[in-house]
């Protein structure tokens, strides 16, 4: 399997795909949010829901985080 970061890619649609990823996923967590559903992601190779509250939380630890480090 090849373990090079696809962001170090020569070609520049390649490169790209990883930031489309990104936002991809976060624009199903934005609507799992809204609908209050889960999502589905692999964990070591096994299935594992996410919900809503779940999600939430995240993102709110995630805020902490910036504002923190942005603080130091």
């Amino acid at each position: 399997m090849n373990t090079k970061d696809i962001r170090s890619s020569n070609d520049p649609d390649l490169a790209g795909s990883y930031a489309a990823m990104q936002r991809a996923a976060i624009s199903a967590q934005d609507l799992a949010i809204k609908t209050n559903t889960g999502i589905v992601v692999s964990v070591n190779g096994k299935p594992r829901v996410i919900s809503a509250k779940e999600l939430l939380q995240m993102r709110e630890l995630e805020a902490h985080t910036l504002d923190v480090s942005k603080a130091v």
